[in-house]
């Protein structure tokens, strides 16, 4: 059974990462082809084709390797008679690349081609793949946090302490020395559904929470549903020497990584952890958030990269939070599926992960660099920067940028992300990241 748990829970992943990279997809080709562009294929994967059909021009289908997707657009570069002669040291390489551009362009339709669109419409054509993917992350944290919940203290009390331990002791029962906790002794049970603390209706425990804290030594009316009718209690918080907890219960943590201790008030009530709806802009917040966590990322690639190669050669411990391969994110997604915790907990987890790994696609795609989606944005706007500057000083209009002398980089670009891509493929079968120890 918990194979067949972490199977599923591969199947989801894959399942959800095809979706993301074919809306990828959609979203370039959808504004293509209202712009007129002539779209030759439209794919998802890699390498070897399992199934293709095609309606109208275009060709659609699936190929062998579940890494990426594409579609070929026709003349994404100018084409030979409109960029002259190749040379330099890499112009064989230069005129090979402007030969197989120049096959993507049809007989007839010399005039359908993405580089004699205006450059706010190449901007939008290339924008179409990265924006799905935030929207999709935007609309899978929203059902995440607003549909289901963030996991946090309730009003509802599943535990009271009997007595006061010291924060700083390892005791876990009570001493014949240590007081009765002020809840115990305010007569809070189990079950009790906190309404109001001291005239203040609360809705979170981290609501209650707050209001003990502030009030050590004073007085309170509490007031709690108890099989179904209130009841008004008071309670007195000691002062007391406690780790603060943010609204989930977790511990919150200093520069260095420690939890946070202070002397605060304490009632000795343990809330009953459950899922609350956050309000819908929650979801688009958690998606800027994860943005520029992923952004972050991004910019000390290559130190986490090395990292990565040294935990590899070392067996030392991945860094949870660093970059992963497709099995990586499979292995964690089987490892999530078939742990022992409630349904709803790790279909939470895997939604997580779904809406982390559409915004890696949103944010790795805008690398400014060719063959990404954000270099063919740099080169659009570099064109449209020519074009205004020679429009100012009233300049004959400049030939369309040649991207193809850009072929050499390209390349050292792709072989640097293959490379990249091995290397996390490698660590992530030989030295994967433990997500749940």
């Amino acid at each position: 059974m918990e194979f067949l748990l972490y199977l599923g829970g591969i199947v989801f992943m894959l399942i959800g990462l095809g979706l993301s990279i074919g809306l990828h997809e959609v979203g370039h080709l959808v504004p293509a082809k209202l712009f007129g562009v002539r779209v030759g294929q439209y794919m998802i994967g890699f390498g070897p084709r399992l199934w293709s059909k095609r309606i109208g021009e275009t060709e659609y289908g699936f190929k062998l390797l579940p890494l990426g997707g594409f579609i070929s657009m026709s003349g994404m570069y100018p084409s030979s008679k409109d960029s002259g002669p190749a040379s330099g040291a890499f112009r064989t390489l230069i005129q090979d690349a402007r030969s197989a551009n120049d096959e993507t362009i049809a007989e007839g339709a010399e005039d359908r081609v993405f580089y004699k669109l205006p450059v706010w419409k190449r901007v939008i054509v290339m924008l179409g793949g990265p924006l799905m993917n935030l929207v999709l992350a935007v609309v899978i944290f929203t059902v995440l946090v607003s549909g289901i919940g963030v996991q946090q203290g309730t009003t509802t009390v599943a535990a009271v302490n009997e007595c006061v331990v010291p924060a700083s002791s390892s005791a876990t029962e009570c001493g014949a020395d240590d007081p009765e906790s002020p809840a115990a002794a305010a007569d809070v049970q189990p079950g009790d559904v906190l309404v109001s603390i001291d005239g203040t209706p609360v809705s979170t425990f981290a609501e209650a929470t707050a209001i003990v804290q502030a009030s050590p030594g004073q007085p309170l009316d509490l007031v709690v549903r108890r099989d179904g009718t209130e009841e008004t209690l008071t309670l007195t918080p000691i002062a007391a020497e406690r780790t603060i907890t943010d609204a989930s219960g977790q511990p919150v943590l200093d520069e260095e990584g420690e939890p946070v201790v202070k002397e605060v008030g304490y009632a000795g009530m343990i809330a009953q952890m459950g899922y609350v709806q956050q309000p819908l802009t929650a979801g688009p917040q958690l998606a800027a958030d994860t943005v520029a966590r992923v952004g972050s990322l991004i910019v000390t690639l290559p130190v986490r990269l090395w990292d990565v190669g040294v935990s590899l050669v070392t067996g030392g411990e991945r860094d949870p939070n660093g970059p992963l391969s497709v099995v990586g994110v499979g292995r964690l997604a089987g490892e999530v599926a078939a742990t022992d915790a409630p349904v709803l907990n790790r279909f939470a987890v895997l939604l997580g992960l779904l809406g982390s790994l559409n915004v890696a696609l949103f944010v790795f795609n805008l690398i400014p660099l060719l063959p990404l989606d954000g270099g063919h944005i740099v080169v659009a706007l570099w064109e449209g920067l020519k074009r205004t500057w020679a429009k100012l000083f009233r300049r004959p209009p400049p030939a369309p940028v040649d991207a193809t002398k850009l072929v050499p980089l390209t390349v050292v670009v792709a072989t640097l992300l293959i490379a990249m891509g091995a290397l996390l493929l490698v660590a992530d079968l030989f030295n994967p990241v433990k997500l749940l120890g």
